[in-house]
């Protein structure tokens, strides 16, 4: 893969991930609700299930799904209402926010940190308009005549490079407006906010064609 091509690439991949998507939309949401931690640990999960779609795009999943209609659908709506009861679950959580200040490290939080993975993981994988989406994307940027592992490895760390950059970025702004406020008043209606933006992701999903 020569320099041009490369670079190529890697401007489209930033400027696909500045677009909010739901990916976005939930990162932000993890790091107003549950800090940066987790949204470190979303964007994890974001990044391993790319890698999956990348993949199952070069094995010809996008093929099946861009040639079922209903198989699309099926695969669609699952996201959805994933990621609408992901922001569900925040808002009530964020119902039960205590009026007192509570400062104090559980051991829940380490799981509340593996769900946030888990989110990003499963959010990005049932999303079938970015298979197809990668598999019409990826083949612009490969030459069939050389070694297609090779160039394949490139675009995916590089893909996975500009993800973890950007997203970071997102889910550090968002951290910022947290630690902003830190009364329990205002993390409760940061809950709020943060389900707000997951919801918003999931309707963001289910109205793009």
């Amino acid at each position: 893969m020569n320099f041009e091509t490369w670079l190529a690439f890697t401007t489209a991949c930033i400027v696909l991930t500045l677009i909010p998507g739901p990916s976005v939309l939930l990162v932000i949401g993890q790091s107003l609700t549950r800090g940066k931690a987790a949204a470190m640990m979303c964007i994890l999960g974001d990044v391993i299930g790319s890698i999956v779609l990348m993949g199952l795009s070069f094995a010809g999943v996008g093929a099946i799904l861009a040639a079922s209609a209903l198989l699309f659908q099926v695969v669609k709506w699952v996201g959805v209402l994933y990621l609408a009861w992901l922001g569900y679950r925040q808002i009530a959580e964020a119902r039960q926010t205590p009026a007192e200040d509570e400062n104090i490290t559980t051991p829940g939080q380490a799981h509340s940190a593996w769900r946030s993975f888990w989110a990003g993981t499963i959010t990005a994988i049932l999303n079938p308009k970015a298979i197809i989406f990668y598999m019409a994307f990826l083949a612009q940027f490969i030459n069939p005549q050389a070694d297609l592992t090779a160039q394949l490895a490139i675009l995916t760390l590089t893909s996975s490079m500009v993800v973890v950059v950007l997203l970071t970025c997102y889910a550090l702004v968002a951290a910022r407006a947290r630690q902003v406020f830190q009364s329990p008043v205002a993390r409760k209606r940061m809950g709020y906010t943060g389900g707000t933006f997951m919801i918003g992701g999931s309707v963001l999903m289910a109205t793009t064609r």
